[in-house]
């Protein structure tokens, strides 16, 4: 097969800085037997600032012939006064709308090196492992008819939450492909106590089990009793799979569980191309934070454990993915802390550089 081919999209912010670190590890994986053939492009403020646009024409193009995308972050102040259609974040929503990529994976994973950094006890979140596999492309954020409108004297405000049965089968069917290679569990979670797209997902999800996945354990949870219980033993759940609002909101709710959005990676996964991997957008769940840019301050574990995503879900490196992810904790693990891993008490920290280096270290002692 031909070398396999990966479109960086460094973006805005800490995007390029952090991206910088995911470069070295790509090309630590290049020097030990797995090359890819990497190449740069625009997205966001600084294609704006480049083209007028957040995502040019060829860069959409680019994004679609590429074996995986990887995204640094968009957006910042110095473009909030920008009409609606061409701020930055509209590049990133058109990557994953023209992509079509449905299914979107949240890792929450806790380090044992930073479980004390939750505000959760350490008892519950130590050792923690869940996904929450969130459909991206459909329901409340894209529903027609959407908009503010005049009824009588005042104005209203109109969002609609609409989902087909293909649209949700094909989501459940990701979080249930993924069950099987984790703990083999998933919990569904809607409002089918209130919302008639709540009862169509529930069933069409238990369906989609009855017929094609049988041997997974499926469960089912109202999202707000879902919330609850995310804070309450989050360790009860392996995959959770739900729609754009709800999983839009527990993910974010999840995040926190692991002490720091510094940590959190996450994929945003389509159909299968013609080489048979899927269309695929990695990025981490952290903004641009245009507040430390340049300064060496952040934190670029996210990204490089998106990486870590991109092996095992776009190539095929399961393997390699758990290296990497090892390494990061053989990292953490040594006490090698950026700024935002430090406690209340403060303490000694390393830059976003020495963080990347100190990755590549640990894999060339597995090496």
């Amino acid at each position: 097969m031909s070398t396999p081919s990966i479109l960086i999209l460094p973006g805005d912010g800490i995007g390029p800085e952090v991206m910088t670190e995911v470069r070295k590890v790509i090309d630590w994986f290049g020097r030990n037997g797995l090359p890819f053939e990497v190449s740069e492009d625009l997205v966001g403020g600084a294609a704006y600032d480049a083209h007028g646009t957040p995502l040019t024409d060829a860069t959409m193009a680019r994004a679609q012939a590429a074996d995986a995308v990887l995204l640094g972050a968009v957006g910042g102040p110095a473009y909030d006064d920008l009409d609606f259609g061409v701020k930055p974040e509209r590049g990133l929503l058109r990557l994953r709308k023209e992509m079509d990529l449905f299914a979107n994976l949240r890792p929450a994973q806790c380090f044992d090196a930073l479980a004390d950094f939750s505000s959760l006890k350490r008892e519950v979140v130590a050792g923690l492992d869940i996904v929450i596999v969130r459909e991206l492309t459909s329901g409340i954020y894209f529903g027609e008819p959407r908009g503010i409108v005049v009824e009588g004297n005042e104005r209203v405000g109109i969002n609609t939450q609409r989902y087909t049965e293909s649209e949700i089968a094909r989501v459940a069917r990701a979080a249930f492909e993924l069950a099987r290679k984790r703990s083999n569990k998933v919990c569904s979670m809607e409002k089918a106590n209130v919302m008639e797209s709540g009862i169509l997902w529930r069933e069409v999800v238990t369906r989609v089990h009855a017929e094609e996945y049988p041997d997974v354990e499926l469960s089912h949870m109202y999202a707000d009793a879902g919330a609850m219980q995310l804070c309450r033993w989050p360790k009860q759940f392996d995959v959770i799979v739900t729609d754009n609002l709800f999983g839009d909101l527990l993910s974010d709710a999840a995040a926190m569980l692991t002490g720091s959005l510094g940590m959190l990676p996450s994929a945003s996964l389509g159909a299968p191309m013609a080489n048979g991997r899927p269309k695929a957008l990695y990025e981490p769940v952290h903004g641009s934070a245009p507040d430390i840019a340049g300064q060496g301050k952040a934190n670029p574990i996210a990204c490089i454990l998106s990486f870590a995503m991109a092996l095992r879900y776009s190539f095929d490196q399961g393997a390699q993915a758990d290296r990497l992810e090892a390494a990061v904790e053989r990292v953490l693990a040594d006490g090698l802390r950026t700024a935002d891993l430090l406690g209340p008490e403060g303490g000694s920290h390393v830059s976003t550089a020495a963080m990347g280096d100190a990755i590549v270290a640990a894999l060339d002692a597995t090496a």
